[in-house]
């Protein structure tokens, strides 16, 4: 199985790792490069000429996890947005669809902790975790805002794997809150009434 006529290579390297997800996800880590390529449609050498093994392979599945929030995330901040917060803002919007998708965040979760498992992996996950902190604290309010925005968000998104007792109703009133916590604020981390925080 070559490469299908008028696909490009990133189109087959997409391909390859939407396959991976599904693939770990069934298997685990026990998944072979045979079985992805299977899934893929594409020849084990097709694989590799753009992993180049089964730790690469994974490697970049740990990495699209990330970047496929980080997309979503910047997808959702509002064109017409330019207070500041906006990222943040941004950030609740996709965290809270993403714990009224219950089935998509068990998914992600499952596939994360087959992934990330190891210590190479561990890193993506840490220097993921320090680009948002430094894009966070870049975007004009104030960091305790920034720390209880997130961690209210990131909490929310992973509440439906522990049988959480929020309802669709609870969620959508949490985002309106979180979101109001980001308003009323100017570039200079002051309120709109001038108080610092």
């Amino acid at each position: 199985m070559g490469r299908v006529e008028g696909r490009s290579a990133e189109d087959t390297r997409q391909l390859i790792l939407d396959a991976a997800s599904r693939v770990v996800l069934r298997d685990g880590l026990a998944a072979s490069l045979e079985s992805v390529a299977a899934e893929a449609g594409v020849s084990k050498g097709g694989l590799l000429y753009h992993f180049s093994s089964k730790a690469a392979l994974t490697e970049a599945l740990a990495r699209e996890l990330y970047e496929s929030f980080r997309r979503s995330v910047h997808a959702a901040i509002a064109p017409d947005d330019d207070a500041p917060g906006r990222l943040l803002r941004a950030y609740v919007r996709v965290s809270i669809a993403d714990a009224h998708d219950a089935a998509g965040l068990h998914d992600s979760v499952a596939l994360a902790a087959h992934v990330m498992g190891e210590p190479a992996r561990q890193a993506i996950a840490h220097e993921d975790g320090q680009r948002w902190r430094e894009d966070l604290d870049a975007d004009g309010l104030p960091s305790h805002v920034v720390r209880l925005v997130v961690a209210a968000a990131d909490g929310v998104s992973v509440a439906p794997l522990w049988g959480t007792a929020l309802t669709t109703e609870d969620l959508d009133q949490l985002e309106r809150q979180l979101l109001d916590l980001t308003t009323g604020y100017r570039n200079n981390g002051t309120d709109t009434q001038g108080k610092s925080s």
